[in-house]
């Protein structure tokens, strides 16, 4: 059991945890949860790591099938400017490792902020903190269990 399913089991939220073969090749981590457990790819978030005018780590929570919008991020923390984190930087404040992150259960707190668009499903699937492990439950108790706000990240596809 990873630190993201105890954290939901323990805040009482209604969660399912599904399990799936992680193909070390793929791509897409995101795009392969949802193929292999046969979802709609809109509900399927990644969990991306940044870092906010280069001092403090934030997460960032948005559909496998759209790109993160630095800037919007940026925006939304009250920054000058966002960047990907440091992969050695991201493992170590969540405990997790790439591919695996969770928004649930991380070693150090961050700032969270989820893509509006979760709001139009009953409930989301997020890594549960490893590959090959997803966590679905209500994008409302994602943010409550993350503290996390709503707001767009999506770089939008005009252009």
């Amino acid at each position: 059991m990873t630190p993201g399913i105890l954290a939901a089991k323990k805040a009482k939220v209604s969660y399912t945890v599904h399990e799936y073969e992680h193909d070390p090749s793929a791509e897409s981590y995101g795009n392969e949860a949802a193929e292999k457990m046969g979802v709609n790819p809109n509900q399927v978030f990644k969990t991306l790591v940044v870092a906010i005018d280069g001092k403090e780590l934030a997460v960032a929570v948005v559909p496998v099938t759209a790109m993160l919008s630095l800037k919007l991020l940026a925006k939304a923390a009250g920054a000058k400017k966002a960047a990907m984190a440091d992969k050695q930087e991201v493992q170590r404040s969540t405990g997790y490792v790439l591919g695996g992150v969770s928004p649930l259960g991380q070693k150090k707190r961050l700032k969270t902020f989820i893509d509006a668009s979760a709001g139009q499903f009953d409930t989301v699937f997020v890594s549960a903190g490893k590959r090959g492990l997803e966590i679905e439950l209500a994008p409302a108790d994602l943010a409550r269990l993350t503290g996390a706000r709503f707001t767009s990240l999506q770089l939008s596809n005009s252009g």
